[in-house]
């Protein structure tokens, strides 16, 4: 995820995880009612006015793309319209969705992680996995970059493509995971049981529960209407 979209006092990490389930799971719920519209609106709206705005509208042409794509690819085979507006419901649910997610730094859930005594396993998984896609998106900007600094060519011809691209960004990888598992280890961490310390430890504050609460009150809303 992009650090640019990160909030600087963002949801409590938890409870933000979960609220975006329940987002997505109502959404799905009353993906063939008005509700679904209204509901991920309305959520759309609240993580606005928490400071989520660079996220909220980072997603707004994403929905828009994907939205005209799969809502007419929808109409377009199957020629009901109700069918295609549950497409649309349900793929602004899933950009509602993954706000919370664009607007948390990974180090801080797993820091939330961490306090709430989650398995090492899991945190380290998570903050592996969490790490990999922009680390990964970087990787390929910067082969391209050398690419086009050589004067490779285009990466459509294959010859050009294996040689240009796949093959230094395959070394790459390889040297990133390396420096990965040298990192881990000389960090101290372990999938064993053993104490630790947690470097600015995330606080539950009065803002969380009020996201929270309202959170709660729209997806009773959405399901009971």
């Amino acid at each position: 995820m992009s650090e640019r979209l990160q909030v600087k006092n963002p949801i409590y990490p938890v409870a933000g995880v979960l609220a975006s389930l329940v987002v997505l799971i109502v959404g799905m719920v009353t993906a063939k009612t008005v509700n679904s519209f209204v509901y991920a609106g309305a959520t759309w709206l609240l993580l606005l006015c928490f400071g989520y705005w660079k996220a909220c509208l980072a997603v707004l042409p994403v929905a828009a793309a994907f939205t005209a794509l799969f809502g007419g690819l929808t109409y377009a085979f199957s020629d009901n319209s109700d069918l295609a507006l549950a497409m649309v419901s349900r793929i602004l649910s899933v950009c509602a969705a993954v706000i919370p997610g664009l607007g948390l730094a990974p180090v801080k859930l797993m820091r939330n992680l961490s306090q709430l005594r989650v398995p090492r396993a899991i945190t380290l998984g998570m903050m592996i996995a969490l790490s990999f896609f922009p680390l990964l998106a970087k990787e390929v900007r910067q082969v391209r970059e050398a690419m086009r600094t050589r004067g490779a060519g285009s990466p459509v011809n294959p010859k050009i493509f294996y040689r240009a691209f796949m093959v230094p960004f395959v070394m790459r990888l390889v040297n990133i995971s390396d420096t990965l598992a040298l990192s881990v280890e000389t960090r101290g961490f372990t999938t064993k049981k053993a104490r630790y310390t947690i470097y600015k430890p995330v606080k539950f504050q009065w803002k969380d529960a009020v996201y929270i609460a309202i959170s709660i009150a729209l997806a009773a809303l959405a399901v009971a209407i």
